[in-house]
């Protein structure tokens, strides 16, 4: 049976904690900012968590 290979897109979007959870990016922040206020893209740039109900696909993606 060959080797697991890791999802080139899941790679690039998720990062994982020391403790084993796993960080992603906001959405809604790459482009038309202008009608978006200040607080709003304040509170989109800080990494959040993935929901729990996805963490099993997420870690089947990247072969943890």
């Amino acid at each position: 049976m060959p080797k697991m290979k890791t999802k080139a897109s899941a790679k690039k979007r998720f990062k994982t904690t020391g403790t084993g959870k796993i960080k992603r990016k906001h959405a809604f922040k790459s482009h038309i900012l202008t009608k978006k206020s200040k607080k709003r893209k304040a509170k989109l740039t800080k990494a959040g968590l993935v929901h729990k109900s996805d963490v099993a696909s997420i870690k089947t993606q990247l072969c943890i």
